[in-house]
């Protein structure tokens, strides 16, 4: 599993378990205060998701890029 997924996966997890004994909160009538932190810490879990993939994105593009040079100056370095 990749890592972009594995972090968030388990920050939901984390999330349902908080959600679990925070209902407390919910059963004395805190509705818009339970529910709105649960919407915002999905949202941060869903960013942290979106920036860990496009920075792993942009790490195997870089690694792509520097491959393929090391292959073309190995073959001018052979056909020199």
């Amino acid at each position: 599993m990749k890592r972009y997924n594995l972090i968030p996966l388990l920050l939901l997890v984390y999330l349902a378990v908080m959600a679990y004994f925070g209902r407390g909160m919910l059963l004395s009538g805190n509705y818009w205060e339970y529910f709105g932190i649960i919407v915002i810490t999905l949202l941060i879990i869903f960013a942290l998701r979106w920036a860990l993939k496009r920075r792993e994105m942009i790490r195997d593009e870089r690694r792509k890029k520097q491959d393929a040079s090391e292959r073309r100056t190995l073959r001018n370095d052979h056909i020199s």
